[in-house]
């Protein structure tokens, strides 16, 4: 039986006209994030004061916070991703899939190696099994997981919807990693910044961290549209726009 897809839905999903799409979204996405990393970098490094309890050694907070939101961003889209492909088998969905878990990681990575960094200033040690350090590395283990799930397997298309399962599994892990300091006692320190609510941050703090997450997702976007385009590319090589463009060189 056939399931309806919506018609946006369908000329996105053309690998000809995303491909175009992708190529101007990674081109202006790339310059938005270098531009707002300056800026973020600029604030947090020159203008944001120095924290009373912490020196300039709270400063990590500009990358660690946002890779940390991103860490769990790009997996909850992951999320979303793969269960298009496994209802809808969008290639383009299998795609973005399989193409945000290097990103995930890179950022989960980051968060775990800064995140180490603070604690040895703070805590006196390079790393404990809190909760929210032990679950957070969990997530870097997941997103290994789906990246080789994947690669094991001789059919791309097949290696993508054992890693969308492998994907949708792994999402139960995202609400302990953000609720792991309210559900436990832990070392780390609970939430700062409240969207709805009173935020325990200075606003020349608040608005290079803002600024730099928004460059991360920036970032994001710019990489996994060259990500999809690159691998859309190689699965379509036999096809004649696919030849095209490797001829064109572009």
């Amino acid at each position: 039986m056939s399931v309806w897809i919506p018609l946006w839905l369908r000329k996105l999903a053309a690998p000809p006209h995303f491909y175009c799409i992708a190529g101007k979204l990674r081109r202006w996405s790339g310059r938005l994030a270098v531009l707002l990393g300056i800026i973020a970098l600029y604030g947090a490094l020159l203008l944001a004061p120095t924290d009373y309890r912490q020196g300039d050694a709270y400063r990590i907070i500009f990358v660690h916070v946002p890779s940390a939101w991103m860490s769990l961003f790009i997996y909850i889209l992951m999320g979303g991703t793969a269960l298009l492909g496994l209802i809808w088998r969008i290639k383009l969905a299998e795609l973005a899939t399989i193409a945000s878990a290097p990103i995930g990681a890179a950022f989960t990575l980051i968060t775990l190696i800064t995140g180490s960094l603070w604690g040895k200033r703070m805590w006196g040690t390079w790393w404990t099994w809190d909760a929210r350090l032990s679950s957070e590395l969990i997530l870097l283990f997941l997103y290994l997981g789906v990246i080789a799930l994947y690669h094991s397997f001789c059919n791309a298309r097949q290696g993508a919807r054992a890693a969308s399962f492998l994907t949708l599994i792994g999402l139960i892990n995202v609400p302990i990693v953000h609720f792991s300091v309210q559900w436990w006692h832990t070392l780390h320190q609970g939430s700062t910044i409240n969207l709805f609510g009173p935020s325990y941050i200075s606003a020349s703090m608040l608005w290079p961290l803002l600024t730099m997450t928004l460059a991360t997702k920036a970032y994001y976007l710019a990489s996994l549209c060259g990500r999809m385009r690159k691998q859309l590319l190689w699965q379509e090589r036999g096809k004649h726009w696919a030849r095209r463009i490797i001829a064109m060189g572009e």
